[in-house]
C-alpha cells in the first residue's frame, strides 16, 4: 500500500489513515488478533458484511448535509472501490458495499480530500449525529439547529471520551416540537426552545436521554426542559463520561445508556452527571451560529420552458413532495429513494441539477430520502421534468407509500429474512391499490431484516421485522407485525406492540387487511394510532390470526422474497455494537497505546484529552490483570473496585493509597496542565508495574 503522508494536509486525519493501513498489514501477518483489529476498523467505518472477503463502508455524513462536490467525490469512490450503488441509512449516512479491506485506507484518503470522513461511523463510539432534514427552512422551527449539530459533531469527533465506550451513543437534533428527528429513540435528543430571560430571547434545547430501539425499545426520559446553548456540549460530555464509567461492558445486550438509567434511576444518574461536571473539558462552550455557513439560493437563472408536461403527475408530485420554506418564495423538494438506494450516475446528474436550481446544501433524511433547498417556484416544472428523467420524481416522499427499510439479508450478517424485496412489493401494492396514500403522513411503515431495528420498525404505525416460523420440519421466512408506534412530539413517543407473526409471502395480504379494516371502521378523521388504541391489540391479533397460520403454507411460501432456493436462517455475528476484548495481551497493548496518546496530547496542551487517555490506560491495565485471574468485570466502575479487592488489599501489588483513589481523581480535578502531568506520571508508573507483574507471572508459569 502506498503512503498517504504527502496526500493530505490534515496531519490528524493522515495519522488516522496510516494507522488503519498499518493495522491491516499486521492483521494480514497475524501479529494482531481479529477481535482487536475488528474494534479498530469498526471505529473507522469498516464493517464486515454477509458476503465473505468484502466490507461495507459506512460514510459519516453529519446531520445528512452534503455539498455537490462531496456527493461527486463519494460517487467517484463508490465507482472505484465498490459497485456504484449508494445506500442512504436511517442515520443519514451513506453506505457502500463489496469493498476490499486492503483498499479501505486508500478509499478513506480519497474521501477526505473533500472533507468526508469514516471516523466513528461504526463501533462503540459517538455515532453520526442526526438532525431534521428541513432544519434551516422549516416553517415551524424556533431556529436552525444545524450549527449546533455541526458543533457537536466536531467536538466529539476523535474525542477520547467517545472512543471506547461500552456501546454506541446516538445523538439527534429535531428542528421543532414536531420531533421529526425522533429524539425519543436516542441516547441524547435535543429539541430547540426559546426562553425569555430578563426580557431577552435566549436560545436553548430541551434534552431527552436514554431512548433506544433494538430488541427491547425504550422511550427517552426528560433530562432538562431547557439547557442554554452554551451548555449542551459540556452536559453531553458529562453524560457520556458517566456512561463510559458506570455502564455495562460484559453483556453488550445490556450495555446501552437506557439500561444504565433503568438500573440506577434517572435521579441518581443526574447526580452523577452533576458530579462529573468538574472534569469536563469546557464548563461553558459557546456556539456562534453565525459562523455556520448557510448555503442560500443560487443566482437566479431562467429554467428552460417545459413543452410537454403531464400536469396530473406533476401536481401529484408537487402536492406530496414540495414544501414551502420559511424563506418567502422558496421551496424544499423531497426526493424518495426506494430502499434508500440510488446509483452514482444518478447522483452525478442530481448534483448538476442542484448546482443550477437549488442551494448547495443537500440533506439526506432519516427516512432514507433526499431534500433539496431553496428551489424557486418558477423552476419547479423543469426540475420535476429533470428529476423524473433520472427516476427521482416518484411522488409520496415520507408518506405511507415511502417505506423505510434496512438492507436485511442482502448484505447484513444479522438479517433473518429479506427486507428490501418485501418493501418493493408493499410500495407497489400501495401505489396500485391505495394511490391517495402518497398524501398520507399519519401512517408510516418501516421494515427491518431482524429485531435490531435498523429499519426503525418499532417506532412505526405499521412495522415489520424479519423472522422465521416452523411448519413441521421446515422453516419459512416470516414477518413479525408491530402496530401503534410513532412520535408524540416534543421528545415523547410510543413503541409499537408486537401483534402477530405471519409468513413473509403473506405480507401484502397482511397490509391490505390492516388498511382495509382501518378504512372501513375508523371514525371520521380518526388517526391510525387512535384507531389501534380503540380497537386494542387483541382485535388486530384476531383480525390477522388466519393469515399467520403456518398450517396452510404452500411451497412458494417457503421461499423468501427475491429468492429461488429454500429458506434457511443464516445469522452471522453482528458488528454494530463492536466487540468486548478480553485478551490480556491485547488489553496491555491498548493500554500502552492510550498512554502514548496521553503523552502526545499532554505535550500539545490538550489537557482534558490527556487526562482521559491516562484514565483509559489505567482501566486497561487493571482489567488485564483481573482477566488473567478470570475475575468477571462488567463496567469500569467494577474494574476499579475489584482491582483494589484482588490486588491492592491483598498486597499482591504494592500501591500508594488505593487504585480507586488514583483512578477516580479524573472526576475530582479540573483538567489543568498540572493535574494532567501528575496523572500521566501515575498512569505511566502503574503501566510499568502491571507489565512487570504480568511478565513475572508468565515467566513463573513457564518454569
Amino acid at each position: 500500500m502506498k503512503s498517504f503522508r504527502t496526500e493530505l494536509e490534515n496531519s490528524i486525519v493522515e495519522k488516522d489513515i496510516i494507522e488503519l493501513e498499518s493495522k491491516i498489514r499486521k492483521f494480514r501477518k497475524g501479529t494482531i488478533d481479529e477481535d482487536s483489529f475488528r474494534s479498530l476498523r469498526l471505529a473507522r467505518g469498516v464493517y464486515g458484511q454477509r458476503q465473505q472477503g468484502v466490507q461495507m463502508i459506512r460514510i459519516k455524513i453529519p446531520f445528512g448535509k452534503l455539498t455537490t462536490k462531496q456527493l461527486r467525490r463519494i460517487s467517484d469512490v463508490a465507482d472505484e472501490y465498490s459497485n456504484g450503488n449508494l445506500h442512504v441509512t436511517t442515520r443519514q449516512d451513506i453506505q457502500i458495499h463489496y469493498v476490499s479491506l486492503d483498499r479501505t485506507p486508500e478509499l478513506w484518503c480519497e474521501l477526505e480530500k473533500d472533507g468526508v470522513t469514516l471516523r466513528e461511523a461504526c463501533g462503540n463510539t459517538v455515532r453520526n449525529i442526526t438532525a431534521s432534514a428541513l432544519a434551516g427552512v422549516d416553517i415551524n422551527e424556533p431556529f436552525d439547529v444545524s450549527p449546533y449539530a455541526q458543533a457537536a459533531f466536531e467536538y466529539f469527533l476523535r474525542n477520547p471520551v467517545g472512543q471506547d465506550l461500552g456501546r454506541k451513543i446516538k445523538i439527534a437534533f429535531s428542528s421543532s416540537d414536531e420531533d421529526s428527528a425522533y429524539t425519543f429513540i436516542h441516547d441524547l435528543g435535543f429539541i430547540p426552545k426559546i426562553k425569555i430571560i430578563k426580557n431577552k430571547s435566549v436560545r436553548g434545547f430541551k434534552l431527552v436521554i436514554a431512548g433506544g430501539l433494538g430488541a427491547v425499545p425504550f422511550v427517552a426520559q426528560t433530562f432538562s426542559d431547557f439547557i442554554p446553548i452554551d451548555q449542551i456540549i459540556p452536559i453531553s460530555e458529562a453524560i457520556i463520561r458517566v456512561f463510559d464509567r458506570e455502564g455495562e461492558r460484559t453483556n453488550r445486550n445490556k450495555a446501552r445508556l437506557k439500561y444504565l438509567i433503568k438500573s440506577i434511576g434517572l435521579e441518581q444518574f443526574m447526580k452523577l452527571v452533576e458530579e462529573e461536571f468538574i472534569s469536563v473539558k469546557e464548563k461553558v462552550y459557546p456556539i456562534d451560529h453565525t459562523l455556520f455557513k448557510i448555503a442560500g439560493p443560487n443566482a437566479s437563472i431562467s429554467a428552460p420552458k417545459v413543452e410537454k408536461l403531464d400536469i396530473g403527475k406533476f401536481n401529484r408530485w408537487k402536492i406530496s413532495n414540495v414544501y414551502p420554506q420559511k424563506q418567502d418564495s422558496f421551496y424544499a423538494v423531497k426526493i424518495k429513494l426506494q430502499t434508500g438506494d440510488f446509483s452514482t450516475s444518478t447522483a452525478r446528474k442530481l448534483a448538476k441539477l442542484v448546482d443550477d436550481y437549488a442551494a448547495n446544501d443537500i440533506r439526506l433524511t432519516i427516512g432514507q430520502g433526499i431534500v433539496l433547498k431553496f428551489v424557486r417556484e418558477s423552476h419547479l416544472e423543469f426540475l420535476y421534468q429533470e428529476l423524473n428523467a433520472i427516476g427521482l420524481a416518484e411522488p409520496g416522499a415520507e408518506s405511507t407509500a415511502d417505506i423505510t427499510t434496512c438492507p436485511g439479508t442482502d448484505t447484513c450478517n444479522l438479517g433473518i429474512s429479506n427486507s428490501t424485496g418485501i418493501t418493493k412489493v408493499l410500495e407497489r401494492l400501495i401505489n396500485d391499490k391505495y394511490p391517495d396514500f402518497i398524501y398520507n403522513h399519519d401512517i408510516n411503515i418501516k421494515i427491518s431484516g431482524c429485531m435490531n431495528a435498523c429499519g426503525q420498525h418499532t417506532l412505526a404505525n405499521i412495522g415489520f421485522h424479519g423472522s422465521s416460523m416452523k411448519s413441521g420440519n421446515l422453516i419459512a421466512p416470516a414477518l413479525q407485525v408491530l402496530l401503534g408506534g410513532g412520535s408524540l412530539g416534543d421528545g415523547a413517543g410510543r413503541v409499537a406492540d408486537k401483534v402477530i407473526k405471519v409468513p413473509s409471502k403473506r405480507g401484502p395480504l397482511t397490509l391490505t387487511t390492516i388498511l382495509d379494516d382501518y378504512g372501513s371502521n375508523k371514525n371520521k378523521d380518526e388517526l391510525f394510532n387512535d384507531y389501534y388504541d380503540r380497537q386494542g391489540k387483541r382485535y388486530f391479533y384476531d383480525l390477522l390470526k388466519i393469515i399467520g397460520s403456518s398450517e396452510t403454507l404452500t411451497s412458494e411460501e417457503f421461499l423468501d422474497w427475491g429468492h429461488t432456493e429454500a429458506f434457511k436462517t443464516e445469522i452471522g455475528v453482528g458488528e454494530c455494537a463492536g466487540v468486548t476484548i478480553d485478551l490480556v495481551s491485547t488489553l496491555l497493548l491498548e493500554g500502552e497505546e492510550k498512554l502514548a496518546n496521553a503523552e502526545e496530547t499532554l505535550k500539545d496542551g490538550f489537557y482534558a484529552d490527556s487526562i482521559y487517555h491516562s484514565y483509559s490506560s489505567l482501566i486497561n491495565g487493571a482489567k488485564a490483570l483481573l482477566v488473567s485471574k478470570q475475575v468477571r468485570t462488567n463496567s469500569q466502575k467494577t474494574i476499579i473496585s475489584l482491582f483494589d479487592e484482588h490486588y491492592v488489599e491483598t498486597n499482591i501489588i504494592e500501591f500508594e493509597g488505593t487504585f480507586t483513589q488514583l483512578a477516580l481523581q479524573i472526576k475530582m480535578n479540573k483538567p489543568t496542565a498540572e493535574f494532567a502531568s501528575v496523572y500521566f506520571e501515575r498512569a505511566q508508573e502503574f503501566s510499568k508495574t502491571v507489565i512487570e507483574y504480568r511478565k513475572n507471572l508468565v515467566s513463573n508459569a513457564s518454569d
